[in-house]
């Protein structure tokens, strides 16, 4: 799956997944340090993304930080998109991040660095909560999505290489199940058919790795 050969946004929607909305004591900064610090017993959710790595190979180690940005009117989402002419996932909608280099300290320094190199904004910025539990990608990577609270002002440079866009997105509206979709496509053998989230909002269509690993986030927050 290094180049895309169907369009997301084209296939038909099969279900939302449905489940409630997180309350709004729950869309809190205190509230979310609460929770990474006294983390509840949950299940990440295996989406089939895992199933469409490109071999048996060891899949490879990147981070990506998952930036809540706290706004007077409410938390919201730091997305990116990817340019179009980029290996993997070009195009698509993504977190800042990338992969683990030798001199990376831990998974959290990938993601910062990353952040930094990517969008220009500075890890003094950034309050570290926790990550997740690793997603991995049909792309072949072993992803580590860091959560962080991004604390204004601060300023963005973007990688006109890598980034096309930065845009923020309600963080209520990405964490409500009833704006989780369910789509489908038939791919080549062996692949077959094969589901995914998709998280649109307004001219954006947030997807595949992004949408799993908020998927992820969101069961955990409402565990």
């Amino acid at each position: 799956m290094a180049k895309l050969t169907f369009d997301p946004q084209a296939l038909p929607v099969d279900n939302l997944a449905g489940e409630a909305a997180l309350g709004a004591e729950r869309l809190a900064p205190g509230w979310l340090r609460e929770r990474f610090t006294h983390p509840p017993q949950w299940l990440p959710e295996m989406t089939d993304e895992h199933l469409l790595r490109r071999n048996n190979a060891a899949p490879m180690a990147a981070s990506v930080l998952i930036p809540i940005v706290v706004r007077e009117n409410g938390l919201t989402l730091l997305l990116t998109q990817r340019t179009a002419h980029l290996t993997d996932h070009a195009g698509q909608i993504s977190f800042p991040g990338g992969r683990l280099e030798l001199d990376d300290a831990s998974s959290i320094e990938t993601a910062l660095r990353e952040t930094e190199e990517e969008v220009g904004l500075h890890r003094r910025h950034v309050e570290v909560l926790g990550h997740l539990p690793d997603y991995f990608t049909g792309t072949g990577y072993r992803v580590t999505p860091v959560v962080g609270l991004i604390l204004p002002p601060f300023e963005l440079s973007p990688d006109p290489h890598e980034v096309a866009e930065i845009f923020e997105v309600p963080f209520a509206f990405l964490m409500n199940g009833a704006n989780h979709q369910r789509r489908s496509v038939n791919l080549p053998e062996p692949a077959g058919l094969r589901t995914f989230y998709a998280m649109p909002y307004e001219r954006h269509f947030i997807w595949g790795a992004t949408a799993g690993m908020l998927r992820n986030l969101f069961h955990f927050l409402r565990a």
